[in-house]
């Protein structure tokens, strides 16, 4: 913690504001209501007070800051990148260096990000995509397995001679 700012809040009683965090040491201190101490670092809230807390914190922070914005997103939508980025016990960026770069399909990572270097990296290691997703689909001009694109059943003209 490199600077702290104390003020008294007209509900709120006094307030502690740091700059930087250190959220294991301030909870240890006598007289520090936990319920009440907040925190922006993820990794810290992942680490002190479980992944499931940094999820929720991900939720809220993303909900509010597109709320400030005046956007209006379902929060089922934030809850779903959420769970994508805390899926397994940690906290997982949404970029290259995270959940997208992380794609089995070679296609799927060209289309987020840095697409020369996928292609280049996936051919050297002879990589095989299986066009199961939906980008991939759309890159080669392949109808999408879903929808009307998921139908094999094609009904035939009636012959002329039954009725």
């Amino acid at each position: 913690i490199e600077r702290v700012i104390i003020r008294r809040e007209p509900e709120e009683g006094y307030v502690i504001y740091t700059e930087g965090s250190n959220l294991e040491e301030v909870l240890n201190i006598e007289g520090v209501d936990g319920k009440r101490t907040t925190t922006n670092d993820i990794q810290s809230v992942a680490r002190v007070l479980g992944i499931e807390a940094a999820r929720n914190m991900i939720i809220n922070e993303a909900y509010n800051t597109l709320m400030e914005q005046g956007l209006h997103v379902d929060i089922r939508h934030i809850m779903l990148v959420a769970d994508t980025m805390t899926v397994d016990g940690t906290v997982r960026a949404i970029g290259r260096h995270g959940v997208s770069g992380e794609k089995s399909s070679v296609l799927s990572r060209a289309a987020f990000e840095i697409t020369v270097n996928h292609l280049l990296r996936a051919s050297k290691r002879g990589e095989v995509d299986r066009l199961g997703g939906v980008a991939e689909n759309i890159i080669v001009g392949q109808p999408i397995k879903v929808g009307t694109g998921a139908v094999k059943l094609v009904m035939g003209a009636p012959s002329k001679g039954r009725k």
